[in-house]
């Protein structure tokens, strides 16, 4: 039953955020905010994909003790896309919100992406083993969580300063994912059911990117 359960609903998030992406990529002018939220959607279901379809194969056939490599791998590849995704989420809201200047929180952004991505390729984090270290697992999502508090934050903030209905709860999407994914890093190896999680936080990304897609659909996708 958790098989069919996680298969069917994996299959509809990703055809969801990738079929949203591409849409928006293709009805936005370019250089939007809206054709750069497109591929913030297609980059986060591309990147999924890598590891979800692995586990639905696994769920489905031996059990996800057999899947070990491509399983790492594609947990290895979602860390890094999923970094790029906040990477395009914090220029979304730089265009949303005419943003000019702020070099340094710019440069906070980078100096954040880019140690969560040297982390995540450090062979201790032994992503093709069944067991991967705890130490590491806390370690690397540490300037993630950073990079997640300060989009938190910028979008709070902006989306008040300017009444901006359409993204007003983006802050909150965030926070959910957030809240969702850190207790299945912390002690789903002790008890897998935790990870179900993995569920609810997928529906935060949904809307996430449901909330880009309903704002262009509202304002004509042409912005600049």
């Amino acid at each position: 039953m958790r098989a069919i359960i996680e298969t069917v609903f994996d299959i509809f998030y990703l055809a969801t955020v990738l079929t949203v992406g591409i849409r928006m990529i293709r009805s936005s002018k370019s250089g939007s905010q809206f054709k750069l939220f497109g591929l913030m959607a297609v980059v986060l279901g591309a990147g999924d994909s890598f590891h979800l379809v692995p586990r639905a194969l696994a769920l489905c056939t031996t059990g996800l003790e057999n899947y070990a490599v491509p399983l790492g791998l594609g947990k290895w590849i979602t860390s890094i896309t999923m970094t790029v995704f906040y990477v395009l989420l914090y220029y979304v809201w730089r265009k949303r919100y005419h943003v000019e200047g702020r070099k340094g929180l710019t440069i906070a952004v980078y100096v954040l992406s880019a140690t969560r991505v040297l982390l995540c390729m450090m062979p201790q984090n032994q992503w093709l083993t069944n067991k991967t270290p705890l130490a590491w697992g806390i370690l690397r999502n540490i300037p993630f969580a950073l990079l997640g508090l300060l989009v938190i934050v910028l979008f709070y903030h902006s989306a008040k300063e300017h009444s901006d209905r359409a993204f007003r709860w983006m802050w909150l999407t965030i926070v959910l994912s957030f809240g969702f994914y850190i207790p299945v890093v912390l002690w789903a190896e002790v008890n897998p059911l935790i990870g179900m999680l993995m569920i609810p936080k997928t529906c935060a990304y949904v809307w996430t990117v449901l909330i880009g897609y309903n704002a262009m659909k509202a304002e004509g996708g042409a912005e600049a």
